[in-house]
């Protein structure tokens, strides 16, 4: 991916700037902490971190109003953080404890937030796609405007169930907003030995879905475009894909040793597209914030991420009889 070109002066005010600032913070340094437990074995299993794709989640949930859902698949601590839910019940659900938002039964790829309307991180590749058109399908039926954001990655978008998902969108016109997470990796095979596809988000071209390609290490281009496809959904048109193309620091989960790419090409994108820097820089430049006031922020939110990280190692484990509780029998 070339380095990030000057833009135009956005039209975005400094409470908005400050805003996507510290959400996408708040989900790097929780990401950073739970690497750190999880290296310490307190989390258990696998373990995704969202660093490097803060932009997408941030950008797409200021487009969001109350009642609209979202799911995706596993890599979803960001996409928790995002929608608001609380930062000490995500990560005691990640040391598997009583204080996690599924009792300590679910773990990072499986918590729940009704509240919220998440409907999940979901282990199996692609599930969450058809999943997200069911909850599309129950606004359309109740009849109101609500739209569902459906994350998937580019790996998952090779798997059949997504194509019969986009058949089935586009004939009932259903509200659900496609995002495709392109991190360019899947697990751990670049994109252009898994497809001769120029594009994803074309291939929704063939059930009449419309959509575009976004710079999903740009914010504001993430929110344009999510406005975008929001206000298609919104007016009943159906369903919009957009393709967002992001990049992970981190191997694919915390097994990974990332064999697949060089560290100079990762240190190259931090260094030239990083997404909080790219805002850092305009609240600098534009005179929004000082760089005093921006590391206040940095303590503010590592002080927040620290308070969770010891909520969940003194959150008791759950009781035995948990184990009996919340299943079909």
């Amino acid at each position: 991916m070339a380095a990030r070109k000057p833009a135009a002066k956005p039209n975005v005010s400094r409470d908005e700037l400050l805003k996507y600032y510290r959400e996408m913070l708040l989900i790097r340094r929780f990401e950073e902490k739970a690497g750190q437990l999880y290296g310490m074995g307190l989390i258990g299993g696998f373990c995704h971190l969202y660093i490097g794709q803060e932009a997408v989640v941030v950008g797409l949930e200021a487009t969001a109003k109350d009642g609209d859902k979202r799911i995706t698949s596993y890599r979803d601590h960001g996409h928790m953080l995002a929608c608001g839910m609380d930062p000490k019940g995500v990560m005691a659900e990640l040391t598997g404890r009583e204080g996690g938002y599924s009792k300590g039964k679910g773990g990072s790829m499986h918590m729940f937030s009704k509240e919220k309307h998440f409907y999940g991180g979901h282990g199996i590749v692609g599930a969450q796609v058809p999943l997200g058109a069911g909850l599309a399908f129950s606004d359309k039926y109740r009849g109101n405007d609500n739209v569902t954001f459906t994350y998937f990655g580019d790996g998952a978008a090779n798997q059949g169930q997504v194509y019969e998902t986009y058949n089935m969108a586009e004939l009932w016109s259903l509200p659900v907003v496609f995002v495709i997470e392109n991190n360019q990796y899947a697990m751990g095979t670049s994109m252009k030995r898994a497809t001769k596809s120029v594009t994803l988000f074309g291939r929704g071209e063939a059930y009449g879905i419309p959509g575009e390609q976004v710079d999903g290490m740009d914010v504001l281009a993430v929110k344009a475009a999510g406005e975008k496809a929001v206000a298609h959904c919104r007016a009943g048109k159906g369903p919009y894909i957009l393709e967002v193309m992001t990049y992970r620091y981190r191997g694919h989960s915390m097994s990974d040793p990332a064999k697949y790419r060089t560290r100079e090409e990762v240190q190259k994108m931090r260094d030239e597209r990083d997404a909080i820097e790219h805002v850092r820089e305009l609240l600098l430049t534009g005179g929004h914030a000082t760089d005093d006031d921006l590391k206040a922020i940095d303590r503010e939110i590592k002080a927040t991420v620290n308070d969770a990280a010891e909520f969940s190692k003194t959150s008791p484990e759950p009781a035995l009889s948990e184990l009996w509780t919340d299943i079909y029998a």
